[in-house]
């Protein structure tokens, strides 16, 4: 367990982010070995379907994810006090609504899932491989929620180390059931996404089982899941605010990706290989909005305003140095990506996919700006602002697919993230130089302005 309440702010940030930036880096290797060996032994149709399908896993998988994320920020506070008692009946809510929520999502996509289908506009010479690969995916989806409810409660502690272990061993198995099943069995991309979901599931197991042992302060009886509703009201309140800020955002990818679906395979494999560029790109803005989320969770269940603010400059200033290196990649490397992710030698795809990052990674301050913003917020109590962004990010994508996509083609899906951007990021920046955390006294009397 690590405080984050004592000690240089922005050395602890950087520990706590690191083994959490490999431990994401690991998570998307997940998918990009899907990618590539799907693309290389089933060809770029089969890689079709499967890109068809992928944002709304990540929708999915963003909201529950979300959720989880949600939950820990209540599990730092109480931690930052020292309330074992609610903190463990914390963990317990945690627990219980991470699952029924899985539960629930995973029984209603697949049995919805023809309509859901037809909603993406995937088209009829990839349906099948689609369902095939997404129906897998769904109803393995408590397998990877039981993985990010341990992740995150351990996170939540100040232990991010854990989380990467067992997912980096995950990965491993990965790579070798995905050769097994696609390969071997020749389960297509059924094979693909059975292999992803018995890793998850094999890592949450792990994970659970190393916890038990390794901390047992942790270990939870019957009493800690009586919650009070005190409890449940916070885990309610935080989880859905940052499950549905994820989940809008994907969900505004989602009906750009409705409108890909009509342009083609070639585009369809194109954009599925630069949004997983773009995933790694991006992967610091989303991990240090996790630790900034934990960091002032811990800091104001301690009362140390000022440590806050501290950890917020710092991290803004770290993740803009990032962004100079992304946008010098973008611009010279990104044909040789797209061709190592794809194992594609079609120009139309990887012009198509490079076109794609060069413009998007030239704006990149602007979200890592959103990211961090909104995940503090999150952390010291603001879940309404954030959630007002992404609904505005999700307008303008709806917009984005169904005007500037018609009117002027696969351009209309590059400028619409942009665009978003600039729009979601002001109520953003207003209500964090209008927020009073940021402007009280510490419980030692110091000033956090």
């Amino acid at each position: 367990m690590k405080n984050l309440t004592v000690g240089k702010p922005i050395k602890l940030i950087l520990l706590f982010a690191i083994p959490l930036f490999i431990g994401q880096l690991f998570q998307l290797f997940y998918s990009l070995v899907d990618t590539r060996i799907v693309g290389s032994t089933l060809g770029d149709n089969a890689l079709a379907a499967v890109s068809a399908t992928t944002t709304l896993s990540d929708m999915l998988n963003s909201l529950l994810n979300g959720f989880t994320n949600g939950y820990a920020i209540i599990i730092a506070t109480f931690f930052g006090a020292n309330d074992e008692k609610n903190m463990k009946k914390a963990i317990g809510g945690t627990v219980l609504l991470g699952v029924s929520f899985a539960v629930i999502l995973s029984t209603l996509c697949l049995f919805f899932i023809n309509p859901i289908l037809r909603i993406l506009n995937v088209t009829d010479d990839i349906l099948s491989q689609s369902k095939s690969y997404i129906s897998i995916i769904l109803a393995g989806l408590l397998a990877a929620t039981l993985y990010n409810i341990c992740a995150a409660i351990l996170r939540a502690l100040g232990d991010t180390f854990t989380p990467l272990i067992f997912l980096i061993i995950a990965t491993i198995l990965n790579i070798f059931l995905d050769y097994a099943f696609i390969v071997f069995c020749h389960m297509g991309v059924g094979g693909a996404a059975l292999a992803t979901v018995l890793s998850q599931a094999i890592s949450a197991i792990m994970c659970f089982f190393y916890m038990r042992k390794k901390y047992p302060s942790l270990t939870l009886c019957r009493e800690d899941f009586r919650i009070p509703k005190f409890i449940y009201a916070k885990l309610l309140s935080t989880g859905a605010s940052m499950g549905f800020m994820s989940s809008l955002v994907s969900l505004g990818t989602l009906s750009l990706q409705s409108t890909i679906n009509t342009f083609g395979s070639n585009t369809i494999v194109a954009h599925g290989a630069a949004r997983k560029i773009s995933s790694i790109f991006m992967l610091p803005f989303g991990v240090f909005g996790t630790t900034l989320a934990t960091y002032c969770g811990q800091n104001l269940g301690a009362g140390k305003y000022s440590r806050i603010k501290e950890g917020i400059k710092n991290t803004v200033l770290l993740t803009c140095l990032w962004c100079v290196g992304v946008i010098l990649v973008a611009n010279t490397l990104s044909p040789l990506l797209v061709r190592l992710i794809t194992a594609t030698t079609e120009p139309e795809i990887i012009d198509t996919a490079s076109l794609y990052l060069r413009v998007n990674t030239a704006f990149y301050f602007v979200p890592t700006i959103i990211c961090l913003f909104r995940n503090s917020m999150q952390g010291f109590g603001d879940s309404k602002t954030p959630v007002f962004s992404s609904s505005l990010e999700l307008i303008c994508k709806v917009a984005a697919a169904f005007l500037l996509a018609p009117a002027i083609g696969y351009w209309g899906i590059i400028v619409a993230e942009p665009i978003s951007w600039f729009i979601m990021v002001v109520p953003l920046i207003v209500n964090m130089v209008r927020t009073p955390v940021l402007k009280m006294k510490d419980a030692d009397g110091d000033i956090a302005a």
